[in-house]
C-alpha cells in the first residue's frame, strides 16, 4: 500500500491555467472561506439551501386538552391564537362555554428565508398534490374507454388491434374537434371567424364613446351617443332586453349544460329546438312538482299553514306609489347614503356611562372621550363637570387665571399662597423683611409674563437655597446661644 497521505483541496496552489471567469468567486459568494479554497464556489455545496425550509401546514402540537384553558380561543379552545383571529367554524357556543371538542394548539414556527427564497414562486410547493390532478385525468380516461367498450358491445365484438387503435384515435379527434357548443368543425378553421365580422368595440375607439365588456360580451358604459358605436349598443341592447330575446338565451344555455353534464336526453337547440323546449319544459314541471311535495311534507310535519296565507290588510293596503326613485349601475338608490360596511369588530360599545366612544375626542396628541373630554380609557363618564374640571386645569396649569387680575391682585395672590405653604415661611417673612421701606420691593415680584413664561435657571437656584434653609431643622437655632432642654 502507498504511504502517501491524500491531500486537501484547500492546500493546492493556484491553478494559473484555469480560466478568471471559472476561479473568480462572485462578489455576494465571498466569505471567510474564501481565502482556503479559491474554487469553493464550483464545488458540490453540502449546505441546505433556503428554498428547502417552509411552514409546517396543519401541525398540532400533541393531543388536544381536556378542558378549557384560560387565555385560549374561545371558539375552538387552542392557545395560539385568540378568537378574531380563529379559522375555524364559528360554533353557536364555544369551547369556552360547552368545555368539548377542544383542538389542539397549532405549531408557530419562525421560519427565516433569504432573498431568494422569499420570491420563489415554487417554495413551499408539495409535488405530491399534483397526485390528485393525474387521479382525475386518469378516471376520466377509464370513463371514456368504458363509454366506448359498451357501444361496440354488439354483433361484431373481436376487432383486430390495428383497427382497434385507429378506432382509438378516431374517437380521440372527436373528443377533440367537438366545441362547447356541440359543434363538429375542423380543427384548421376552428378558431377562424369572417373577414368583414368587425368587432363592436374596434368601431369607435374614442375614450368617452361606449366600452366593452369581455366578460358579458356587450357594450356597455353607453358614453357619447352621437357615434356609431353607441347607436349599436342601443340597439343590441334593445334586442337583448325585449321579446323572446332573454327566453332564448335561457333555452340555449339549458342546451349547453345538457351537453357538458353528457345527459342521455342532450339537446341542441339549432338542429333540433322542439326537443330542446319539449325537455327543459319537462324538466321545470318536475322541479315544480318536487319543491310542492317537498313544502306540502314540511306543512304536514310541523304545521303553520295559516300563516302562509295572505293577510287582508296587505293586500288591501296601498302598495303602489308615484315617487320616482333612480337607480345607478350598482344597483343602489342614487342620493341615498351609502351603508357603512359592518366588521367583526365590536362597534359602538358604550360603558361606563359614556355617550360617546373611547377615540371620538383629540388634543395635545391624546385620545379621549367627547362627552367628558376625558384621556384615561375605561373611565367613568363625568358629563359636563368632566368637560369644565379639565378646562379650569388648563387655565390654572397655562395661568390663564391671571389675566384678568391687575398687578397688585397678583402680588397679593402670590403672597397669599407663599404664606400658606409650611416650607415658603421663612422665606415670605425674610423677603418682607428685606423690602420694607425700598422702592423697589414691588419689582421684585414677579409679573404675569414671568409667570406666564416659565421659571429660569437663576429663580429655580434661589428657590432650592430657600427651601434647604427652610428645611434645615437646626436652621432656628443659627445665631443663639440657648440650650435645649
Amino acid at each position: 500500500m502507498s504511504s502517501k497521505r491524500p491531500v486537501d483541496v484547500t492546500s493546492k496552489e493556484k491553478n494559473e491555467y484555469i480560466p478568471s471567469f471559472i476561479s473568480k468567486k462572485p462578489f455576494y459568494l465571498e466569505g471567510p472561506d474564501s481565502e482556503n479554497d479559491y474554487l469553493d464556489h464550483q464545488r458540490l455545496q453540502s449546505a441546505t439551501p433556503d428554498q428547502s425550509k417552509w411552514y409546517d401546514r396543519g401541525k398540532r402540537l400533541g393531543p388536544a386538552a381536556t378542558k378549557f384553558r384560560k387565555g385560549a380561543c374561545e371558539n375552538c379552545g387552542a392557545m395560539t391564537h385568540k378568537t378574531k383571529e380563529c379559522l375555524s367554524r364559528p360554533r353557536a357556543k364555544g369551547a369556552k362555554w360547552t368545555g368539548k371538542d377542544i383542538q389542539a394548539d397549532e405549531v408557530v414556527q419562525d421560519v427565516q428565508l433569504g432573498w431568494d427564497a422569499k420570491r420563489d414562486r415554487w417554495n413551499g410547493y408539495d409535488a405530491t398534490e399534483y397526485q390528485s390532478v393525474i387521479k382525475e385525468y386518469e378516471e376520466l380516461e377509464h370513463l371514456k374507454k368504458g363509454a366506448k367498450s359498451g357501444q361496440a358491445a354488439g354483433p361484431q365484438t373481436l376487432i383486430e388491434n390495428g383497427d382497434d387503435d385507429n378506432t382509438v384515435e378516431q374517437e380521440e379527434a372527436k373528443y377533440a374537434e367537438e366545441s362547447d357548443m356541440g359543434r363538429q368543425q375542423s380543427t384548421a378553421t376552428r378558431n377562424l371567424r369572417l373577414r368583414e365580422d368587425t368587432a363592436k368595440y374596434l368601431l369607435n375607439l374614442d375614450l368617452d364613446s361606449a366600452k366593452y365588456d369581455p366578460k358579458t360580451r356587450s357594450m356597455v358604459d353607453m358614453g357619447a351617443q352621437a357615434d356609431q358605436a353607441a347607436a349599436l349598443v342601443a340597439e343590441d341592447n334593445f334586442m337583448r332586453a325585449s321579446g323572446d330575446a332573454a327566453e332564448f338565451e335561457r333555452a340555449q344555455k339549458y342546451a349547453w349544460e345538457s351537453q357538458e353534464r353528457g345527459d342521455k336526453n342532450k339537446t341542441h337547440l339549432q338542429a333540433n329546438p322542439t326537443s330542446g323546449e319539449y325537455f327543459r319544459r319537462q324538466e321545470r314541471q318536475e322541479s315544480n312538482a318536487k319543491r310542492e311535495a317537498q313544502r306540502k311534507r314540511l306543512l304536514e310535519k310541523y304545521g303553520g299553514e295559516q300563516h302562509l296565507q295572505p293577510d287582508a290588510l296587505k293586500v288591501n293596503a296601498i302598495t303602489e306609489s308615484e315617487k320616482y326613485v333612480e337607480y345607478d349601475e350598482t344597483g343602489a338608490i342614487k342620493g341615498a347614503p351609502k351603508a357603512v360596511a359592518k366588521t367583526k369588530y365590536p362597534e359602538d360599545v358604550l360603558i361606563n356611562n359614556h355617550t360617546l366612544v373611547w377615540g371620538s375626542w383629540w388634543k395635545n396628541f391624546q385620545w379621549g372621550y367627547a362627552c367628558c373630554h376625558s384621556t384615561v380609557k375605561n373611565s367613568y363618564c363625568t358629563g359636563e363637570e368632566g368637560k369644565a374640571a379639565v378646562k379650569q386645569a388648563n387655565r390654572m396649569r397655562t395661568g390663564a387665571e391671571l389675566e384678568g387680575m391687575d398687578a397688585g391682585r397678583v402680588t397679593a395672590t402670590t403672597i397669599t399662597m407663599e404664606e400658606s405653604t409650611p416650607n415658603g415661611e421663612f422665606s415670605a417673612n425674610q423677603r418682607r423683611s428685606d423690602t420694607n421701606g425700598k422702592p423697589e420691593a414691588a419689582a421684585k415680584k414677579r409679573t404675569l409674563a414671568e409667570m406666564r413664561g416659565g421659571v429660569g435657571e437663576e429663580e429655580l437656584e434661589a428657590y432650592k437655597r430657600s427651601r434647604a434653609i427652610g428645611d434645615d431643622p437646626m436652621g432656628r437655632f443659627l445665631g443663639k446661644d440657648e440650650l435645649v432642654s
